[in-house]
C-alpha cells in the first residue's frame, strides 16, 4: 500500500506535579493545536500526564492509570475528530498486579492502538516503576509502522535496532532527557544508523531540581533535523515521507543487507551482570589486562595507490607521535597501507616487504600500530587491520560486514578481534563496520577498553548546533558547537570505552576525516576526546584503564561498563533474525 507524506508534530511541554487534570488539559489543546495544523501524528512527552520526578509508589499512586483508561479515553476522542494518531506518555498501572509502568500509548481514531513499558528505567524510576514487561513492538497504522521508545530506552542501540528490524518506519521517541543539549547525539544517531524517522518529543523547565534539557524535533533517516523547539512549551512540524524509511541506507548503504546474525549470538550475553574482574578471568582464561595511564593517537591522511609512498607516510607520522607526543598506540586509516582506491590491486601478504617493515618499525619505536590494508591470502583478499607491537604482529582482523564497494573485491573476515596489551584489551573494527551497531557492542561484550577503528567514510556522520536558550549549569555546555554529534563518539559512550577512530580524508574534495579519539562517559564534561578535522594530521590523548589498586570490584568506567550492564538482553532475540 502507497502512503503519502504526511505532517508530523513533535509536542515539548512542561507538566506540573499534583497538577494531573490541568496537565491533561493542556496537552490536550496542544494537540488539538496540531491536529488543526494539519499533523497525522503527534508525541507528547515521557510522564506528560503528571511531571517525572516522584519519590516513590506512594506518592505516584493518585496519577496511576490503566491503559485503556480515562486519559486515553480523552485522546481518543480527539483521534477520531481529527482522524490523526497520539503517542501519550503516561504511567500506567497494571490492573491484574498493581504494578506500575512508565508508559507510552498509541492512541489511534478507533482507541488504543498499543502501549510501550519502558524496558530500561533510569535512575529514578525503580523507586516506583517496573521495567517493562512487552518488549520492543511495532504497531501497523494507515501512517505506517510506528515503534515506540522511552527516554533511557534509546541508550541503547538494541532498542532501536529491534524495531527496525520489526520494520518500523517511525521511531517515537519520548523523554525527559537532561544533562545535556538537546537534540541529544543518541537521538540523532539512532535515527541515523537505522535509516528511519524518529519523532522526538520532551519535556523542557525545572522539577525538584531537575532541569531538563527540551529539544523536541524531528529527526530525517539521514540524521538531519527537520525540526527542532528549543526551550519552553512549543511544537515541531515537519513532513514524513516513509519511502525515506523503507530505503534502509545509512550512509547511502543498504545495512541491514549486510548485518550478520549468525555471528551476532554475543548480544544476547550479559558479560557484565557479575564483576568484570571475576568474570573475564574465570578458570584462568584471558583475564582481562592490568591496564595502565597511555597516551593514544589517530591520524588521518589521503592513502596512494602506491605502497611505498603510503609507508613512507605512515612510518613519518609514526616517528613524529611517539618522538614528539609520546605515543604508546597510534591508529592509521581502512585501507592506509595499501590505499583505498586500489582494491585488492596492492593487496600484501602478511610476510611481504612492506608488512616486515611495519613490524620492524613498531618494534624499533615500542609502539603499537594499527594500520589498514588490503591483504592477500591464497586466492582470497580481504579488508584487513594488522595490530603491530614491541613484540612483532600481535594480530589481524578481517571485515566483516563489507559494504558495496568492498564486495566487489574483498571475501569477508569470520570472527571478531580483541587482543590484550600493555594498554589495556583492544577490539578491531573496520569503517563500515562501526555503522552498524553490533559490531562495537559486540567487542564491549569481550571486556574491551579500547576500539581502534581504521575508516575511510565519508561525510554524514557529524553535525554541528546553533546553540541552546535553555539554561544548564556549568560545565554542561549551551553554545553553538560545529560537532555536536558525532556518531563514533555515541559509539564509545554507548559503550564505556575509548574509541580510537582514525578515519581517511581528501583533503581536494574535503570528504571523510574528522578522525577522533572519544571518551567512555557520554555525559562527562569538558568531553575526554581529541577531534581532527579534514586535513593530514594526528592528535593524542592520554587515556586511563586502569582501576584502582587492590579494589575487588572495577572502579575504571572501561571496566566496570555501567550502560552495557544496564542492557536488557532478554528483549534482544530478534536481532539474530
Amino acid at each position: 500500500m502507497s502512503i503519502a507524506p504526511f505532517t508530523a508534530a513533535a509536542i515539548q511541554f512542561e507538566p506540573l506535579m499534583f497538577a494531573k487534570e490541568a496537565n491533561v488539559r493542556q496537552l490536550l489543546a496542544l494537540v488539538e493545536q496540531a491536529a488543526q495544523q494539519g499533523a497525522r501524528l503527534i508525541t507528547t512527552p515521557e510522564m506528560a500526564t503528571t511531571g517525572y520526578c516522584w519519590f516513590d509508589r506512594q506518592e505516584v499512586a493518585p496519577m496511576v492509570e490503566t491503559v485503556p483508561g480515562e486519559s486515553t479515553a480523552r485522546f481518543t476522542e480527539l483521534a477520531q475528530r481529527y482522524q490523526c494518531y497520539i503517542v501519550l506518555g503516561m504511567p500506567e498501572v497494571d490492573p491484574a498486579t498493581s504494578l506500575y509502568y512508565n508508559s507510552a500509548v498509541l492512541i489511534g481514531p478507533q482507541g488504543v492502538i498499543g502501549c510501550h513499558r519502558k524496558s530500561h528505567p533510569y535512575i529514578s524510576e525503580p523507586k516506583w516503576a517496573a521495567a517493562g514487561d512487552v518488549g520492543h513492538q511495532v504497531f501497523e497504522t494507515p501512517l505506517g509502522r510506528i515503534g515506540m521508545l522511552v527516554c533511557m530506552d534509546i541508550h541503547f542501540p538494541e532498542t532501536a535496532r529491534l524495531l527496525a528490524l520489526e520494520g518500523a518506519d517511525i521511531i517515537c521517541h519520548i523523554s525527559n532527557w537532561l544533562a545535556e543539549r538537546t537534540p541529544a547525539p543518541y537521538w540523532i544517531s539512532r535515527a541515523m544508523e537505522n535509516g528511519c524517522y524518529l519523532i522526538e518529543s520532551n519535556r523542557w523547565g525545572l522539577e525538584r531540581g531537575v532541569q531538563f534539557s527540551g529539544g523536541s524535533c524531528i529527526i530525517e533517516p539521514d540524521g538531519s533535523i527537520a525540526a527542532v523547539v528549543d526551550g519552553g512549551d512549543g511544537i515541531a512540524y515537519a513532513e514524513v515521507d516513509i519511502l525515506r524509511s523503507r530505503q534502509r541506507q545509512v550512509l547511502g548503504e543498504p545495512v541491514f543487507d549486510q548485518r550478520r546474525p549468525a555471528d551476532y549470538h554475543a548480544l544476547l550475553c550479559d558479560s557484565f551482570l557479575w564483576n568484570p574482574q571475576d568474570f573475564f578471568g574465570l578458570y584462568g582464561q584471558k583475564p582481562l589486562p592490568a591496564g595502565k595511564q597511555s597516551r593514544l593517537t589517530v591520524a588521518q591522511f589521503p592513502s596512494v595507490e602506491q605502497v611505498e609512498a603510503n609507508l613512507a607516510t605512515i612510518t613519518a607520522m609514526a616517528e613524529d607521535a611517539v618522538l614528539q607526543q609520546g605515543s604508546e598506540l597510534i591508529v592509521f586509516p581502512e585501507l592506509a597501507l595499501t590505499g583505498y582506491l586500489a582494491g585488492a590491486a596492492q593487496a600484501q601478504t602478511l610476510d611481504s616487504p612492506a608488512v616486515q617493515a611495519l613490524t620492524r618499525l613498531a618494534m624499533r619505536l615500542r609502539v603499537y600500530l594499527v594500520v589498514g590494508m588490503a591483504e592477500q591470502q591464497q586466492d582470497r583478499d580481504y579488508n584487513t587491520q594488522v595490530l603491530f607491537g614491541p613484540e612483532g604482529i600481535v594480530g589481524t582482523y578481517r571485515q566483516m560486514q563489507l559494504s558495496q564497494a568492498h564486495q566487489q573485491w574483498a571475501s569477508a573476515g569470520e570472527q571478531w578481534s580483541v587482543f590484550d596489551t600493555a594498554l589495556g584489551r583492544v577490539g578491531l573494527l573496520l569503517g563500515h563496520d562501526a555503522l552498524l551497531p553490533e559490531s562495537g557492542r559486540i567487542l564491549a561484550l569481550m571486556g574491551c577498553d579500547i576500539i581502534a577503528c581504521s575508516a575511510a567514510l565519508p561525510a554524514g556522520f557529524t553535525a554541528a548546533h546553533v546553540g541552546s536558550t535553555v539554561q544548564q549549569n556549568y560545565p554542561i555546555p549551551t553554545g553553538a558547537d560545529p560537532l555536536h554529534w558525532h556518531l563514533f563518539r555515541t559509539r564509545a559512550g554507548e559503550n564505556n570505552l575509548y574509541f580510537a577512530f582514525a578515519n581517511a580524508v581528501d583533503e581536494t574534495h574535503e570528504q571523510g576525516g574528522f578522525s577522533g579519539i572519544f571518551g567512555p562517559e557520554t555525559f562527562t564534561f569538558p568531553r575526554q576526546e581529541q577531534v581532527l578535522w579534514q586535513a593530514s594530521q594526528a592528535v593524542t590523548q592520554t587515556i586511563d584503564t586502569r582501576s584502582l589498586a587492590g579494589s575487588v570490584y572495577p572502579t575504571n568506567v572501561v571496566r566496570r561498563k555501567d550502560l552495557v550492564a544496564m542492557r536488557q538482553p532478554h528483549h534482544y532475540k530478534l536481532l539474530l533474525s
